[in-house]
């Protein structure tokens, strides 16, 4: 689906015929949809959902294109103390490119749908709220005919992604083209490293090695909430810490690990079997392991051996490695960007046996990223990346959710998993009760391997 071919007749095509523009005009809103730029303007739109780092972050990649003009025009968010530095902080860097006046600054849970409002067909939404929102302002979008950017993870359990796969296949047939935010697929390193692989370099993949083990996150192992704050605001703004808002931290630290490993292995894997657990932090009272030890295989029956931990004073790696049959690969270190992508004769990825390295700079893929979505919409080309991120969604919720309940859990049980952590999710608002609720002790729900054999948390 990611790649589906669809034709369709560009508005650009059209208003070069002469004397046809009020036909142009009309067929183009009755069959062509969301490719529309007017003939005088071909200004890009942006709306901003979402205004956290990630989506200031993401904002600012946006009117970093080169590719013609863009501009940000609206922005959405619960917290006023979230939207307003995002404002001045993208308003800094890109002065004559923002332009959201205080009406089209919008607060609340419905905030999404007055930014979108202020789109026309065509123009780009940036969806960047906690991921369990991520359905609802993505039916919105599509609904208004929108091209759509979202952060990852794009679902958190089985339902939602379900409900996403469905959305981006509406999304396809209405030639919308969407981006997800897993950047690493965009790196121009990783890509000469792929295409190494698949052209038989270090021989058939037989082992794969990913970690991300560091001190933690202060989002993710939270205390008891303030009771000036209602339980909903505070699991909103600290939904690392919280399966139904975010899939925890595993979800979010975990997939950019996973999905480049994937990619170059050209295969989701099938099944997981995985191991974590709680230690020592007595005064946390998040829903979060703090560590994770996950077999993934695939169905040649290659392995992904994934490690998480997030504890202080351990060591630290974040990098990702493969292994094949002549050979080996890594495919990432110390972060995202740069890869540093290598090749090595043998197993033991030391100096003496490499025989390839990137040797270029390597552009921020978080850059390129935005870089792709706009020459798509820009050449009206085929651009869906809904499926990719859905599937890469939910091998990563396979891989959590094995951990959270002591089993091997398969692609097929967690995509046919009925627990869906916040069926209500569309239904919030200000008021709302929270999706999770904590006991008399003040702590939440936590995954009981073994106890709880098919679902993550009761």
């Amino acid at each position: 689906m990611s790649e589906i071919q669809q034709t369709t007749v560009s508005r650009r095509e059209l208003l070069q015929t002469t004397g046809r523009v009020a036909a142009a005009t009309a067929l183009a809103t009755a069959a062509i949809g969301p490719r529309a730029f007017a003939a005088q303007d071909s200004t890009i739109r942006l709306a901003l959902v979402g205004c956290g780092g990630r989506g200031t972050g993401a904002a600012c990649d946006a009117l970093g294109v080169k590719n013609g003009p863009i501009k940000l025009v609206a922005m959405a968010d619960v917290f006023e103390d979230r939207l307003k530095p995002s404002f001045h902080s993208i308003k800094a860097k890109f002065k004559t490119q923002v332009e959201v006046p205080k009406d089209r600054q919008f607060l609340g849970f419905d905030a999404y749908k007055k930014a979108m409002d202020c789109l026309k067909p065509g123009d780009v939404v940036i969806l960047a709220t906690p991921p369990a929102f991520r359905w609802v302002h993505f039916t919105y979008a599509i609904e208004k005919g929108l091209n759509v950017f979202m952060e990852k993870p794009i679902c958190v359990d089985g339902p939602t992604g379900k409900r996403m796969l469905s959305l981006g296949e509406q999304a396809a047939k209405k030639n919308l083209k969407v981006g997800v935010g897993l950047m690493c697929r965009h790196c121009v390193a990783r890509k000469e490293l792929h295409d190494r692989i698949r052209d038989g370099q270090i021989g058939d993949i037989v082992l794969m090695r990913a970690y991300r083990v560091h001190q933690g996150h202060y989002e993710s192992f939270v205390p008891p909430h303030p009771p000036e704050m209602s339980e909903l605001d505070y699991q909103i703004r600290r939904f690392h810490a919280f399966l139904w808002a975010s899939g925890g931290l595993y979800s979010d630290f975990l997939i950019h690990n996973i999905d480049e490993c994937c990619w170059m292995k050209d295969a989701f894997p099938i099944s997981a079997k995985g191991y974590g657990g709680r230690h020592y932090r007595l005064d946390a009272v998040d829903q979060n392991f703090d560590v994770y030890s996950v077999e993934y295989t695939f169905a040649d029956g290659a392995k992904l051996m994934l490690e998480g931990r997030y504890m202080l004073g351990c060591d630290e790696e974040f990098a990702s490695y493969a292994h094949g049959t002549k050979g080996s690969a890594q495919i990432s270190r110390d972060g995202h960007s740069p890869a540093r992508c290598r090749t090595y004769k043998g197993q033991n990825l030391v100096s003496a046996d490499m025989n390839w390295h990137y040797n270029k700079p390597e552009p921020s893929p978080y850059q390129l990223e935005w870089d792709d979505l706009v020459e798509a919409v820009r050449q009206d080309r085929p651009y869906n990346e809904v499926e990719r991120g859905a599937k890469a969604s939910l091998v990563t919720a396979m891989g959590r959710m094995s951990c959270h309940v002591g089993h091997k859990v398969t692609f097929e049980d967690i995509l046919d998993s009925d627990h869906e952590f916040a069926p209500d999710v569309d239904k919030l608002t200000k008021g709302s009760s929270a999706p999770l609720q904590a006991g008399t002790d003040g702590k939440y729900p936590v995954p009981m391997p073994g106890m709880n054999k098919h679902r993550e948390y009761a």
